[in-house]
C-alpha cells in the first residue's frame, strides 16, 4: 500500500520511524506492505516518487534542518493539495494540526482523497471537529474508511470501539476525562499545589505548551467533544454549542472539598441529547466538577483519560487509557493505518 504521509511533526516523525524500523514486522503479522511515496510540510511543500522515498533520508535532512525535498529523483509541489492533485496513492495520512479556526488546510486534504475515493487516517483534530460527520459520510459514500482514533485519546482505541465494537447499539449520552493535561493539573491542585506550580510542573514534564491555553481553558476537550458528537451521534456541533469553562479559575472553595476527602475534582465532558441516537436538542458541556468517589471519572488520575459511554441495550461502557504524547498519537495512526492495509481474512481485519 503507497501512503501520502501530509505532516512533519513530532507524530509524523514518530510515525515514519516506525514504519521504517518495524517494516519486517509489520509485514510479517499484519501483512502490510506499506511504502511512503508522498510527504509533505508546510516549509518544503509536497515531495514524491512512485516508487517510493527514502524515508531514513527524510527524517536525517528534518533532523539536520534541511529540506526534506532533497530527494533524489523526487518531484516537487508548493503545497500539500497541489501534490495531492498531481499524484497517485492508496491512502492518505493526515498529521498536520490545523487551526480551529477553519480546520484549514487538513480539511482540504482530507475532502481530496476521500473524494477520489481513497481512505484516509489522521490525527488532526479540528478538521474532524468541525467537519466530521461530512467527512465520515463522504467517506460512507464512496465505501472508503475514515479513521481519527488518535484525535480523542490519542492511542488507547475508543473511537474504533464505539463506532464499530458498539455498532447497532443506540448512542445515549457519555461524559468523559479527555485532556490529559488538564487532569495532571488538578490531580497535583488536590495534592495541595498552588495552579502555577502545577502547570509549571506540566510544562518541565513536557506535558504542558508553552502556551497551554488550549488545554487549561478547554478548547482541546472542546474539539474532541465535537469529535465524539460528529462520529459516535452521527451529529455536528459548532464551538459555539458547547459550553465551556477552563480550570484557571478556580476558587479555593472548590477545590478543598476535593482534597479533605469529600470527592474529586475533574475536568468533565458531558454530551446528552434530548432524544436518543443524537437527535434533539443537546447539552455539551466542559467543566470542572467535584464528582463522588464512587464515579467512574473520579479515579483517571495524572495523564490517563477516560470515557463513560450510555448506550441502549449495553449500559454503561467505560474505556480508560492514557492520552497524551506524540508516541500514543502516532500509535492510534499505525493502528488505523494497519487496519487499511492489512488483508482481510484470518488474523486480517
Amino acid at each position: 500500500m503507497r501512503a501520502w504521509v501530509v505532516g512533519f511533526g513530532t507524530v509524523g516523525r514518530w510515525l515514519l520511524r516506525a514504519l521504517d524500523s518495524q517494516a519486517r514486522r509489520l509485514a510479517d503479522r499484519y501483512g502490510a506492505d506499506l511504502s511512503v511515496v508522498g510527504l509533505a510540510n508546510a516549509r518544503d511543500g509536497f515531495v514524491y516518487a512512485e516508487t517510493g522515498l527514502d524515508v531514513p533520508l527524510a527524517l536525517r535532512l528534518a533532523s539536520e534542518g534541511l529540506s526534506i525535498a532533497e530527494q533524489p529523483g523526487a518531484r516537487r509541489w508548493p503545497t500539500a493539495i497541489e501534490g495531492l492533485r498531481e499524484t497517485e496513492a492508496d491512502v492518505l495520512v493526515e498529521v498536520t494540526a490545523s487551526p480551529p479556526g477553519d480546520g484549514q488546510p487538513g480539511v482540504s486534504h482530507m475532502r481530496e482523497a476521500l473524494g477520489r475515493g481513497l481512505p484516509v487516517v489522521t490525527s488532526n483534530k479540528w478538521p474532524v471537529a468541525l467537519h466530521g460527520l461530512e467527512l465520515a459520510e463522504l467517506a460512507r459514500a464512496q465505501g472508503i474508511p475514515f479513521r481519527a482514533e488518535s484525535t480523542v485519546m490519542s492511542g488507547t482505541p475508543l473511537l474504533r470501539a464505539l463506532v464499530d465494537g458498539l455498532a447497532g447499539t443506540v448512542p445515549l449520552a457519555l461524559r468523559g476525562v479527555l485532556n490529559a493535561t488538564a487532569n495532571f493539573i488538578l490531580s497535583r491542585m488536590m495534592e495541595g499545589q498552588s495552579y502555577e506550580s502545577a502547570l509549571a510542573e506540566a510544562q518541565r514534564a513536557g506535558l504542558a505548551e508553552r502556551d497551554p491555553a488550549a488545554d487549561v481553558e478547554g478548547g482541546d476537550t472542546v474539539a474532541k467533544l465535537m469529535i465524539l458528537a460528529g462520529l459516535v451521534f452521527g451529529r455536528q456541533l459548532r464551538v459555539d454549542d458547547v459550553a465551556c469553562r477552563g480550570i484557571t479559575d478556580l476558587a479555593e472553595a472548590e477545590i478543598e472539598p476535593a482534597r479533605s476527602s469529600e470527592g474529586r475534582l475533574r475536568h468533565v465532558a458531558t454530551l446528552e441529547f434530548a432524544e436518543p441516537g443524537g437527535v434533539g436538542p443537546v447539552n455539551a458541556r466542559v467543566e470542572p466538577l467535584l464528582l463522588g468517589r464512587d464515579d467512574p471519572l473520579a479515579n483517571i488520575e495524572g495523564t490517563d483519560n477516560a470515557v463513560v459511554f450510555h448506550a441502549r441495550p449495553v449500559g454503561d461502557v467505560t474505556i480508560i487509557g492514557p492520552g497524551a504524547g506524540p508516541e500514543l498519537a502516532g500509535q492510534g495512526v499505525l493502528s488505523d493505518l494497519l487496519s487499511i492495509a492489512r488483508p482481510v481474512g484470518p488474523g486480517g481485519g
